[in-house]
């Protein structure tokens, strides 16, 4: 309970927050600092990269709205087509989000040793990985978009209408590691509000888009479900470009350097040994939502199309929960590269407490209200009513979700990326879809027996990455 104890205390010490400075801290939260973070206090070094990274997560979180908001308009089978390609896209974000982890975990440790010339060779290092892996998936993705829909149990309709979505996602897959790893160096340097911006610029360009090109208003073509696609790779297209820029300026924390564009396989040999444990967990996690979707789509579009919107509605506050705990992934890095261990352990059980009052609110409001969030986007009868059960079930176990992504993330910033891989192997894997595929359809309970089984298994990987971060292995971790 010693653990319980000290995280409850530091927490309990935010409350100390002098407010006449708040602003000012608010200011260069989101402006960008110089500060050292393993030198600043506990509080203020994760309340300035919190902020930041939680309002580049909201607006990761606004989108996932707003863009199944004006495909919804489309009808159920565009939001089903939706649903399942971003259930195999998920494949892409694993790989991505491997890389940014093993990025975050060499630069911050770089820039907590203050070896900053060699943090910039990490992210070219990590590019480089990026591009030759994105070639890989792109040319099976579009020359087998409607082999894939019609795998994941798509019916004729949403194959022949929508292959295009999947096409032009998968193609442009590069677009998105990239946003994905470049953002991961800036974030794990300490320039947490550059992530921010960059995020913030690829979404609202694909806001304004979406209606245009899905609709066709003015001198924009009707394109409907392919016309989302195509906002979104355009938007954050954009943005990467803008990461390239900030990159080679020169002007912050972490840079390119003319004799960093070259490969260095030293060095991708350690990002791939790191992000293959990163990879592999996330394929891991993201692999069961296939399976899930599989065993939904046994049920049919309405299904479907009700999941699909619960879970984007899901999604913001869990970017939100995501962006906080990235902080404490990026400070264990720098303190474990300052020899602070104490520092490291303390950053994560301030901002998992946090974390767990954040989402068990947001959790409380979905369980309540769950028509009122589903009706925002569907009138349609049974739509409605299976996103409605989806959203109920799901969310009884945000405070659960809150802490464990808190503790993973702190083995990944550690650089420890095999021990959430294990976590995430036997909670998904060995527990969640046998208990979905037994509930849902051998006991017949169809799309609740589904959630409930992502409930029972997150808060079994909270119960285990609890554990094994108390053993305090992750502190001895080197790379």
């Amino acid at each position: 309970m010693s653990y319980l104890k000290s995280g409850l205390l530091a927490l309990s010490r935010l409350k100390s927050i002098d407010y006449k400075t708040l602003w000012q801290d608010v200011k260069e939260a989101i402006g960008g600092t110089e500060r050292d973070f393993t030198d600043s206090s506990m509080g203020k070094a994760i309340f300035i990269l919190a902020v930041p990274m939680v309002l580049e997560m909201l607006m990761e979180s606004v989108f996932a709205i707003a863009d199944i908001f004006f495909v919804s308009r489309l009808g159920a089978n565009a939001v089903a087509t939706v649903g399942l390609t971003e259930s195999a896209m998920t494949i892409i974000y694993a790989i991505g989000m491997g890389l940014a982890m093993a990025t975050t975990a060499l630069v911050s440790r770089r820039i907590g040793e203050k070896k900053k010339k060699e943090a910039g060779e990490v992210a070219f290092q990590a590019i480089a990985m990026a591009a030759i892996v994105a070639v890989l998936i792109a040319v099976p993705g579009v020359l087998f978009a409607k082999d894939f829909l019609r795998l994941m149990g798509g019916t004729p309709e949403v194959v022949e209408d929508g292959f295009l979505y999947p096409a032009i996602m998968f193609g442009g897959n590069l677009i998105i590691m990239l946003l994905f790893i470049i953002n991961a160096v800036f974030r794990s340097s300490g320039d947490a509000a550059i992530s921010m911006r960059v995020m913030w610029l690829a979404n609202i360009i694909n806001i304004i888009l979406d209606p245009l090109l899905i609709f066709g208003y003015g001198p924009f073509p009707e394109l409907g479900l392919q016309g989302a696609a195509i906002a979104t790779t355009t938007g954050r297209g954009i943005a990467v470009v803008y990461q390239f820029y900030l990159l080679w300026s020169g002007k912050y924390r972490i840079r390119l350097y003319w004799d960093n564009i070259k490969l260095k396989f030293s060095v991708m040999w350690k990002l791939l040994k790191i992000s293959g444990g990163g990879i592999l967990q996330n394929l891991i996690a993201t692999s069961s939502w296939i399976f899930l979707m599989r065993i939904i789509a046994v049920f049919g579009p309405d299904v479907i199309a009700g999941y699909t919107i619960a879970i984007r509605i899901i999604i913001f506050p869990l970017l939100l929960a995501w962006g906080l705990s990235n902080a404490a992934a990026t400070l264990v890095g720098q303190n474990l590269g300052a020899n602070q261990p104490h520092k490291a352990e303390k950053s994560v059980w301030i901002t998992g407490y946090s974390n767990m009052v954040f989402m068990g609110l947001i959790g409380l409001l979905f369980v309540s209200l769950p028509d009122f969030w589903i009706g925002l986007f569907v009138e349609d009868g049974p739509v409605l009513a299976n996103g409605v059960l989806a959203l109920r079930i799901i969310s009884i176990g945000f405070i659960s979700y809150a802490l464990g992504m808190v503790l993973m993330q702190s083995f990944n910033g550690s650089g420890d990326t095999i021990t959430p891989s294990k976590i995430n192997f036997f909670s998904f894997w060995l527990f969640e879809i046998p208990l979905a595929y037994v509930l849902a359809i051998t006991l017949n309970m169809g799309l609740a027996g589904a959630c409930i089984a992502i409930v029972v298994a997150e808060t079994l990987l909270t119960l285990l990455a609890f554990i094994l971060f108390r053993k305090g292995k992750w502190k001895l971790r080197k790379v």
